[in-house]
């Protein structure tokens, strides 16, 4: 790529990035946070049985309300997020990506990771947090496997529930997400 054109695309991903990347999601408070997680968790629930059969088996959940994604060529996401454990908040935590492919556009999301044993939520705090393609047992729970699931046939590790997805991202890509731990404003 020449420089005029990597110059172009820096400064595409800028503006996409000012304009999707709000400096309010990082003053955000805990209890806003946890409010707007518990919001998002109630909301994946009414619209997704199978998510609440798997949340009332999973030892914790990570909820991640809103998350940005930004990109043309390079692209980046950041969101933060509250691990629920018996129905309190047991800590805060951000996701961040960073992906370089054929891809365009900007979109907004909500995720949840239910953690069915110890093993796998002992790895989420394991040096200060994990990249999600090395997780163990990793399962997205799409609307196809949601369907087929059952509560007997739910196995140890991580489920992983995508929903309320607004804006546009086209495109394919490799991306590597990192969850880590953070201490919001009280």
């Amino acid at each position: 790529m020449n420089p005029t054109m990597k110059a172009l695309h820096i400064a595409l991903l800028s503006v996409c990035f000012s304009i999707v990347l709000p400096t309010k999601a990082q003053a955000e408070t805990a209890k806003e946070l946890r409010v707007r997680s518990e919001k998002a968790l109630h909301h994946l629930y009414s619209n997704n049985h199978k998510a609440r059969e798997i949340g009332d088996k999973a030892v914790a959940i990570l909820v991640f309300p809103t998350v940005y994604k930004a990109g043309f060529m390079v692209g980046a996401q950041t969101g933060n997020g509250v691990l629920f454990r018996n129905g309190k908040a047991a800590g805060y935590y951000n996701t961040t990506a960073a992906s370089y492919g054929l891809q365009a556009g900007i979109q907004k999301f909500s995720y949840a990771l239910f953690f069915m044993d110890e093993h796998s939520l002992h790895y989420l705090n394991k040096s200060g947090g994990f990249e999600v393609g090395g997780a163990p047992s990793l399962v997205v729970a799409d609307e196809g496997f949601s369907s087929s699931l059952s509560t007997t046939t739910l196995q140890k590790g991580i489920y992983a529930f995508f929903f309320g997805q607004k804006g546009l991202m086209a495109g394919l890509g490799l991306q590597g997400t990192k969850i880590s731990g953070y201490t919001p404003s009280e």
